[in-house]
């Protein structure tokens, strides 16, 4: 029988299938990813235990939207027995943010916390008002000789179909927060949620919400840093010293003659990267993303330039202005002032509307009226 499959066979059947339906070689990329659901499930002993037994109502995080039969029958072509009972439908979710900071994302960390869940006393009842269906039918009068017939979820046991009496526990669960954890990642205890009569107990998922940090920003493995440097730290080269998430301490140095620039030639900001000093990777510790550093320059006030400065800055820079040979009278020399972009296409004197409709009044008027010939 195809559910009696040994774990060689239903490797060797979804290799075959895996090639026959894979994008690359032309096939339909969803039946293929259904391939890999449904391997997914068959592959691991814990999750097909689950499926024996309750179908996919067992594994409903893992399913890959079929019926209960079909994943054998995909890689077997067999219709499959019914000997996998529908098992009780699993109860729902419940989620709790966890806050955690970039350090503890980066080094990873455990945390004992405490949930309070709803456990049964003893054993379910089937309940007699909806006899263990959870609905009840109930039937109107609508108008004379018309009637209303209307489900709905039974009050006696909430549509459980059962009815038990319960308690509260309270379970103290050890969370543990992987080295390169990501923002809303779920980390998961399968069957701690609340228990529900004639249903599986849901799940509890922890989800993960990255603060933000007062000095790293984080893309997937990669952390960005900004530093503003002087003028003179852009020509001449400069040392910052900054702490790692990790407690060490860095000093991120410019090369000799190495020049900071405003922006790069593309117009985008200017940066640099400290290769494999980034996030740890998720699953891959040791394997890391880089740390990248985007500069803005900063150049002196006005106030700062004294005659002396310029007249030293003209000298030792390279490019000097070219002075210009022209007579002051046969030109117009004319300062500039503070502008702002925003403002291009704004300049000049603001058109009337009013004045504008009377201009085109006069002028049809114009038009339309004849001198009097006396």
């Amino acid at each position: 029988m195809e559910q009696d499959a040994s774990e060689k066979e239903i490797k060797k059947a979804y290799r075959k299938l895996a090639v026959k339906h894979h994008p690359d070689k032309g096939g339909d990329e969803h039946k293929f990813k259904e391939i890999s659901a449904a391997y997914e499930i068959l592959s691991d002993s814990e999750k097909r235990a689950k499926y024996d037994k309750y179908g996919l109502d067992g594994v409903t995080d893992e399913s890959p939207g079929h019926t209960h039969d079909d994943l054998f029958s995909m890689f077997f072509g067999g219709g499959g027995s019914s000997r996998r009972q529908s098992g009780p439908r699993k109860a729902e979710s419940v989620h709790h943010p966890l806050k955690v900071s970039l350090e503890d994302l980066y080094n990873g960390k455990t945390v004992k916390l405490g949930i309070t869940r709803q456990v049964i006393i003893g054993k379910p009842t089937k309940c007699i008002s909806c006899n263990g269906e959870g609905a009840v039918i109930e039937i109107r009068q609508i108008a004379m000789g018309m009637v209303q017939q209307i489900q709905r979820k039974c009050p006696l046991c909430g549509g459980h179909g059962h009815r038990a009496q319960f308690k509260k526990e309270r379970k103290v669960l050890e969370v543990h927060v992987p080295q390169g954890a990501k923002h809303q990642q779920k980390i998961t205890f399968r069957g701690m949620g609340d228990e529900t009569p004639n249903m599986e107990p849901g799940d509890v998922h922890f989800v993960v919400q990255e603060t933000e940090h007062e000095l790293f920003k984080r893309k997937g493995a990669d952390l960005l840093l900004t530093k503003t440097v002087s003028l003179n730290e852009a020509l001449c080269g400069f040392e910052w010293q900054i702490e790692h998430l990790d407690g060490r301490h860095l000093v991120l140095q410019s090369l000799p003659g190495q020049v900071i620039q405003p922006e790069d030639a593309d117009g985008r900001p200017y940066v640099k990267i400290v290769p494999n000093e980034g996030m740890p990777s998720l699953g891959s510790p040791f394997v890391k993303g880089n740390l990248y550093v985007l500069f803005r320059v900063e150049f002196p006030t006005p106030q700062q330039l004294t005659p002396e400065i310029l007249k030293a800055l003209k000298i030792t820079l390279p490019q000097p202005a070219m002075e210009l040979d022209y007579n002051p009278e046969d030109v117009e020399v004319v300062p500039l002032s503070e502008g702002n972009v925003q403002a291009f296409g704004k300049g000049g004197a603001v058109s009337s509307s009013a004045y504008d409709s009377d201009d085109d009044e006069s002028t049809g008027a114009a038009q339309g009226v004849q001198c009097q010939q006396s």
